[in-house]
């Protein structure tokens, strides 16, 4: 079976190295480079902390294993880390927290109080503010580095036959037979199925061949896509696992470096003006870092990188084929890097065998069929403790 994959996100990737490791023929292209669209400025955060929809709770406890199973398997540097996550709450924070921990206990999630010196211990490298009057810890959790996941994937996929290639796909053709999609040049790939992952490009390309796949496609200034994150050069720390406080959440980056967000400061940030590096923004960034440290009395060194983030209309994943008769394989998510492994399996199993995955049925983009946009679209602004 020859099956085009239209993206080199971390989810297209993953798709691609599943397939040819089972044997088919793979071609993944992508219009700039793998791995960098929204898969290069993502927080990499893998959980289940905050999916109230038990379905999607199911699928992100499943990415979390698979995660697992899958770096075992991986040549190349490390890029998953299970080093659990801490969740610091002040007193504004504190209920939203605890109501949070108690829902997850319920369900059998790890979840735990630790005291503060637990917490530092924990952590490495950070100084835990006075303010902070409550801290879990959840020892599933964990991170990727982004870029080392995509290249380890993409190495081994190549490495078992599949072929990548930069091309802009502008139009796909779903036929009674084949599928093809045209590229920028004029060029025209034909195969047996197209997996569409595209990423935030998704509904724009799927409308190319007559599929609806609603997304959230404002970029403007403090829309719901845009996220800024921070990547500290300097000082390097001992950070061991992901942190999320009031005002600043951080993840360890190779080299000592760490990666930043502060969800507020979203609302401030125009993708077509981007924040300076002496500006405002900037320098609120490095307070709150420097509040952190050790010894604040040394400026930090942060880089600015605006992403733009993958949104479903409803917030949750889209897997599966446009109809019943269709060729075009739809896949999406906001939540790529934490899903991409389990992701990667189900979908190669449902192309290759046409056996449809049980963990994947409640998010067939079918779901969309004669439903208005009005109803199901959803606020996905993240600013709270433990969002993203």
């Amino acid at each position: 079976m020859k099956v085009i994959i239209v993206g080199a996100g971390v989810l297209g990737v993953s798709v691609a190295r599943q397939l040819a490791v089972v044997g088919e023929d793979v071609l993944l292209l992508d219009q700039r480079g793998a791995g960098t669209g929204t898969t290069a400025t993502t927080f990499a955060w893998t959980n289940s902390s905050r999916k109230p929809f038990p379905d999607y709770h199911r699928l992100n406890l499943a990415g979390m294993e698979e995660h697992a199973r899958l770096a075992g398997q991986l040549r190349g540097a490390p890029s998953y880390f299970p080093s659990g996550a801490l969740q610091w709450s002040d007193a504004a924070n504190e209920q939203r927290l605890a109501d949070n921990v108690e829902r997850l206990q319920a369900l059998g999630y790890p979840a735990q109080w630790v005291t503060p010196s637990e917490a530092a211990r924990t952590a490495g490298g950070l100084r835990i503010p006075a303010t902070i009057t409550s801290i879990a810890h959840f020892p599933s959790e964990g991170y990727v580095l982004p870029d080392r996941f995509v290249n380890n994937l993409l190495a081994d996929a190549e490495q078992h036959g599949a072929t990548f290639a930069i091309g802009e796909v502008v139009a796909i053709n779903d036929g009674p037979d084949r599928v093809s999609v045209t590229l920028a040049g004029g060029e025209v790939c034909t195969g047996d199925r197209v997996v569409l992952a595209a990423g935030r490009w998704t509904e724009r390309l799927a409308a190319r061949a007559g599929i609806d796949v609603p997304m959230v496609t404002d970029a403007g200034r403090g829309a719901q896509t845009v996220g800024l994150l921070g990547y500290a050069r300097s000082p390097q720390l001992d950070l061991r696992c992901v942190i999320h406080s009031p005002g600043l959440n951080l993840r360890p980056e190779a080299g000592g470096h760490t990666v930043l967000q502060a969800l507020d400061l979203n609302a401030h940030v125009d993708p077509a003006n981007p924040p300076s590096a002496d500006g405002d923004i900037a320098s609120t960034l490095a307070r709150r870092f420097s509040a952190l440290l050790p010894d604040p009395g040394r400026a930090p060194e942060i880089d600015l990188r605006i992403g733009l983030r993958s949104l479903p209309a409803d917030g949750h994943p889209v897997a599966g084929y446009a109809s019943a008769q269709s060729r075009v394989y739809c896949l999406v998510s906001h939540s790529g890097v934490t899903l991409a492994p389990i992701l990667g399996r189900l979908v190669a199993a449902e192309i290759t065998t046409d056996q449809e995955q049980d963990l994947l049925g409640a998010f067939r983009p079918t779901r969309f069929t004669g439903v208005q946009r009005s109803d199901i679209e959803v606020d996905q602004h993240a600013t709270s403790l433990g969002e993203q």
